[in-house]
């Protein structure tokens, strides 16, 4: 109810006329309903009522709805508008893998659970699933899609103001649905041509030494690449600029420290199924990782 984009625009456009046109007609309803409850006789044909209000008029209703719905189909169409930004989303459980391909002087990088946008150009989301269905929604800038497996879907959006947008996986996905959120963050075209080479880059050097031993130590890089510390794996999120998302835990817990050592030494308490497992680590060990994790921006 807050659109904050033109596809969401179109949509919620689309809603106000159902809302108004589903009252009139229901208050329509009660009112016939009501006339003929006090009227003993109506002295009215039934099959005159049947053929005006059951058929005649829905006809109508239903026509007229499909005519004014056709400009809008234009935009959903599967071929990217000219200019548009391509994004690659795929959907796991449960979290979602974000890739940029490489486009003009900007490299292609992977990242997790954020969707990183400029404002004011249209942005094509190619959506696919490794697992199970899940649903692709951010409401306040474009409709659900879902995500199926062997298949490649689509969705264009854009957002017309700078802001950070709440998604979720629409799509009962499995014991975590309710867990598996994404934020969408528009930037003005600088401040995401800015953000957008910084995340090409490969992890800073960091002097906390310690904890990305305890990284290294306990086979962490086995699911997960931190570019220039870690080598290239696919299994869970990249995490070479974890420090500078949001949130974690797919959308789920701000990002901080704290949480980002809550979330590595007691994962199945916060996300129980999740296919990491918890750490049971020494106090000052796990504290240093996560500050080092922390640090990744």
């Amino acid at each position: 109810m807050q659109a904050a984009g033109p596809v969401a625009q179109d949509i919620s456009e689309i809603a106000w006329l159902l809302y108004t046109c589903g009252a009139a007609i229901f208050i329509g309803v009660m009112l016939l309903l009501g006339w003929a409850v006090r009227r003993r006789a109506l002295g009215l044909r039934p099959a005159l009522w049947i053929a005006m209000g059951g058929v005649a008029f829905p006809a109508v209703v239903l026509t007229a709805l499909f005519i004014y719905l056709l400009p809008f189909t234009a935009n959903w169409k599967p071929l990217p508008p000219p200019g548009a930004l391509v994004i690659a989303v795929d959907a796991r459980m449960w979290w979602w893998e974000v890739r940029y391909p490489a486009e003009s002087a900007h490299g292609a990088f992977i990242t997790a659970n954020e969707i990183h946008i400029p404002t004011g150009r249209p942005i094509y989301i190619a959506l696919s699933s490794q697992d199970v269905i899940h649903s692709f929604w951010v409401p306040q800038l474009a409709g659900k899609m879902d995500m199926v497996p062997g298949r490649l879907q689509h969705l264009l959006l854009s957002a017309s103001q700078p802001g950070v947008y709440r998604g979720q996986c629409a799509e009962f996905c499995g014991e975590q649905h309710a867990l598996m959120a994404l934020h969408v963050v528009a930037h003005e075209p600088a401040a995401f041509d800015a953000w957008r080479s910084a995340q090409a880059a490969p992890a800073a050097a960091s002097a906390n030494v310690r904890g990305a031993q305890a990284f290294m130590a306990h086979r962490c890089d086995a699911c997960h690449t931190v570019r220039g510390v870690a080598g290239e794996s696919r299994l869970g999120p990249d995490l070479t600029h974890v420090g500078s998302r949001l949130f974690i835990a797919a959308g789920t817990m701000p990002n901080s420290t704290q949480t980002l050592a809550r979330w590595v030494g007691h994962v199945q308490e916060v996300k129980t199924g999740a296919r990491m497992p918890s750490y049971a680590l020494p106090a000052d060990e796990l504290a240093a990782m996560a500050q080092w994790l922390g640090g990744l921006k």
